[in-house]
């Protein structure tokens, strides 16, 4: 649906905010929910509708993402920080939710002003701020009871689900597509048993189920004039899971020095300087609360995450597209191969990654 200033508006009006509208329009270059900005007299605010789709439980979601803030939001008091969280407006009828005629789910947050956030990581300086926050985000919520949390995407880094949808994917061919792309599907399958070591050491009890953002791209974090992460956002897929979720997907957006879709595969690698200064900036704020095994299996969680998003994209290609938003019938295939191409070269400077972990722990 194509939204107008005049509906936007209309949707807006239905929280407990008193001011004048004076424009709105698209923000931000999410896959998943459409967010808007509202101008108005006094501030500025953040539309956004919230993909009911990908998101079920939005009710669930939406406890998680408050309590979570409250939290934050606390112990932020108590420190005397910098950092910020995105506060959530309540509606007329005193939920934090709006549904419209359509069924459609919208909220309201602050717009924070003054800052900014990047879609690559440009130099190191960036990259060890990003671990910083991150890392911070991971030590504040190390005492959060995540267990009290909803899976707002079940199984959304489980490596058995995750292959399992592959494999079946492959079989149903249901695009038509699977036989063109049978080499890519070959490497895949090899590399299968190696990718469920992460959820086999949680099986084991040998890590421990933590909150994780679960979503760590670098332009999930704002950054203020200064150069200094002030808050992570996107928080609708924060949830119980292991910290290398969150390290894992790091590394895979911040060092790619490609696109995620990039269709010349021969500019993308893992630059390990950039891997570096994030594993400096997240290991100060979480190497005291960790385990060694958590530690041990950080370098490792670069390697599965982006073998899970290639898997994830290539998945979604065989069945026709009908996850992510693409620009082209072949654009989850661009992106897959551009995480595999990233994956393999993580496992060319792999001696290198584990190395920079056991130094900086």
């Amino acid at each position: 649906m194509e939204y107008t200033r005049q509906n936007l508006s209309a949707i807006f009006s239905n929280f407990r905010i008193e001011d004048e509208v004076l424009d709105i329009h698209p923000f931000g270059s999410g896959h998943i929910n459409d967010t808007f900005k509202v101008a108005a007299q006094n501030k500025n605010y953040l539309l956004q509708r919230i993909n009911h789709s990908i998101f079920k439980n939005v009710e669930g979601l939406t406890k998680n993402l408050v309590g979570i803030t409250n939290f934050l939001e606390e112990k932020i008091a108590s420190e005397e920080s910098q950092m910020q969280v995105l506060y959530s407006y309540k509606t007329n009828k005193d939920k934090f939710i709006h549904i419209d005629q359509d069924g459609k789910y919208w909220r309201v947050f602050d717009f924070i002003e003054n800052a900014y956030s990047f879609d690559r990581a440009e130099n190191a300086d960036i990259a060890f701020e990003g671990g910083h926050t991150f890392g911070w985000f991971v030590r504040m919520l190390s005492d959060y009871p995540a267990g009290t949390l909803i899976e707002t995407i079940p199984d959304f880094h489980n490596a058995d689900y995750r292959i399992k949808a592959f494999k079946k994917s492959v079989l149903d061919n249901k695009a038509g597509r699977a036989g063109s792309v049978k080499p890519i599907i070959d490497e895949l399958l090899m590399r299968v048993e190696e990718m469920t070591l992460i959820h086999q050491l949680g099986k084991e009890g040998k890590i421990p189920v933590r909150v994780t953002h679960n979503d760590t791209k670098i332009n999930n974090i704002l950054f203020n004039e200064g150069g200094k992460g002030i808050c992570v956002i996107d928080l609708d897929t924060v949830m119980p899971g292991y910290v290398h979720f969150d390290f894992g997907d790091a590394i895979r957006t911040f060092t790619n020095t490609g696109d995620e879709d990039d269709d010349e595969l021969d500019k993308i690698s893992m630059d390990i300087n950039l891997y570096k200064a994030f594993t400096k900036g997240f290991l100060s704020e979480t190497k005291n609360i960790l385990n060694p095994a958590e530690i041990e299996f950080l370098a490792f969680s670069a390697k599965y995450i982006t073998y899970e998003q290639t898997i994830r994209f290539l998945t979604d290609f065989l069945n026709g597209d009908i996850y992510y938003k693409v620009k082209s019938p072949g654009h989850n295939l661009i992106r897959a191969k551009a995480q595999f191409a990233l994956l393999e070269s993580m496992e060319g400077q792999y001696e290198e990654m584990q190395r920079a972990i056991r130094e900086r722990a």
